[in-house]
Parts: C-alpha cells; structure tokens; sequence
C-alpha cells in the first residue's frame, strides 16, 4: 500500500485537511496536497499517493513523487549515513527514502554525495517501510535513446549509475549508454555523479566510449602514459621523483632509462598534465579543474 496510488473513503474532514480510510489506516490528505477540482464531501472517494512521513502520519497528497513502485523516475541525494545509506530526495515535501547501504558499493569513496543524481523506483517490505530502489543496467537499456554517428570529441553530460574497477557506466542527459573505461579518468566517480566527458567512440551493445581526461593526453608517448597512471592510483596524486632523480632510481621504479624519463615528463610539462617540484623532488599530478 505505502509509496502507492490508493482509492480511499473520506470520514472526517476540517479546514486544513480531509481524513480519508482504506484497508483500516486512515490518512491525511492536507488541503495544500489536493489537486481534485472536485468540492469534497464526506463518502467521497478520493485517490492519492500513500506514505508514512519523517513523523511517522500516514499521509495521502495528490501531487504524485518522481518515484514510485514500478516507476522509475529521478531523485537528488541530500545525505548519506554510515548506518542506514543514501537519502533521496523524490519529490515529497516531508520525506527523503533510502537506498540501503546493502545496495551501495563497498568501497565508500563510491557512495553518491549530497547533489548527486540516482534512478530509482520505490519498494516496501514487510514491516511497509518504504525504501529506493536503483534502476540496474537493464532498466537503462530500456530507456537509453540511439545516438548520432557525429558524437566523437563532443563533450557530454553524463551520470554515472554503476561504478566498476574496469570503469565507469553511465547514461547522458540524452539517456545515450555510455562506457568510461577505467584508463579514460584520472579517478573512479561516484555512483550518481554529474560530470562532463568527451565521446572518444563506441563500444559495443550500442554504448558510446567517452573519457574525463585532457584531449592532449591522448597525443603523449607509452611512457608518459604509464606515469600518469601511476600519479592517478596514488592517493594524493604526487610521486617523489623529478627530472633530478638518480637513473637507478628511475629504472627501479618505473623501468626506463634516465633519458625517457625526461624526455616522458618534459611531454608531460608541455601538455599541462603534471607540475614538478626539483627541490622535493616531487611531480604531482593536474586536475581536469586546474
């Protein structure tokens, strides 16, 4: 019954709401919550969306969620708590609902923040709490659109709805399928994330292969590459070499000679990707946002 759209029988009624009854609980329907141009009566019928709110009335409204059971629709996240998971905002003016944190990443850097974006429909259990539930790949295959041939290096927004160790999925503000392999950005996003990426593609299962990174690193060499990677999966970004580091410590650590490794950060300088520091040594990598 709760987080659906319900027939109930008015029985009491005052000047800021109606009272109505059906299959024994008895809900609030505030005046404010009408959208019915009828003159309601006692014995009327009335129709509206059920729950429970934040203090715990049974409330009717007819101005209908985003969200519903069996309608998947957008909601904003606006908090996320260790003990519980992420609350989302659908549209209801006294209550957020919750994505349990059984259905959250393990890996918290992944959980949606406040502002993020999630798909999702709504499910009751069997004590009739009302939970989120996220839409999976199949339901985004469902409503995804065909995207034009002329996409490539156009920029597109994107959400993210699943975010993997091979990369990131996502579906654009035109619901294009779109992939973001785990070497096309600089970190994982979050699950619900808004960015902007590049189409640099398509993939396969009719999927568009976008990435997050600056169009100049695809124009770097192998060994500039394999460095930037390896500044991306270090937590803060920075590895303690410079072009001043000893060549047995550059082959220890990277596999190349001295020479490459200059030549490889020199490229990386020229392209705006990375700043160096001699006198630590340190390179540290630049952010999209820099």
């Amino acid at each position: 019954m709760f987080g659906e759209v319900i027939s109930a029988k008015i029985t009491d009624m005052n000047k800021e709401a109606v009272y109505a009854q059906a299959d024994g609980k008895t809900f609030m329907l505030a005046k404010n919550a009408i959208s019915d141009d009828r003159i309601l009566e006692l014995g009327d019928t009335v129709e509206g969306f059920v729950y429970e709110d934040k203090h715990k009335n049974f409330v009717m409204t007819q101005y209908y969620p985003r969200a519903m059971v069996d309608q998947y629709g957008w909601g904003t996240v606006t908090e996320t708590r260790r003990d519980l998971g992420a609350f989302v905002d659908i549209g209801l003016p006294d209550k957020d609902v919750v994505v349990s944190l059984d259905d959250l990443p393990l890996d918290r850097f992944k959980w949606p923040k406040p502002g993020d974006k999630l798909l999702v429909s709504l499910i009751t259990d069997h004590k009739e709490r009302i939970w989120a539930h996220m839409a999976d790949d199949e339901v985004f295959q469902q409503l995804a659109s065909r995207f034009p041939n002329n996409l490539k290096n156009k920029e597109i927004n994107l959400t993210v709805y699943a975010s993997r160790f091979v990369g990131a999925f996502a579906i654009s503000d035109e619901y294009y399928m779109t992939f973001i392999h785990e070497s096309q950005m600089f970190q994982p996003p979050r699950l619900g994330e808004v960015l902007k990426a590049r189409v640099i593609g398509s993939g396969e299962h009719g999927r568009l292969n976008a990435s997050t990174l600056p169009q100049s690193f695809e124009v770097i060499d192998d060994d500039a590459q394999m460095i930037l990677m390896m500044l991306k999966r270090t937590e803060d970004k920075t590895l303690p070499f410079a072009d001043s580091s000893s060549a047995e410590d550059i082959k220890e650590r990277f596999g190349i000679s001295k020479s490459s490794f200059k030549r490889a950060l020199g490229n990386l300088l020229k392209n705006k990707l990375i700043v160096q520091d001699k006198a630590k040594p340190e390179i540290k990598l630049v952010s999209e946002d820099e």
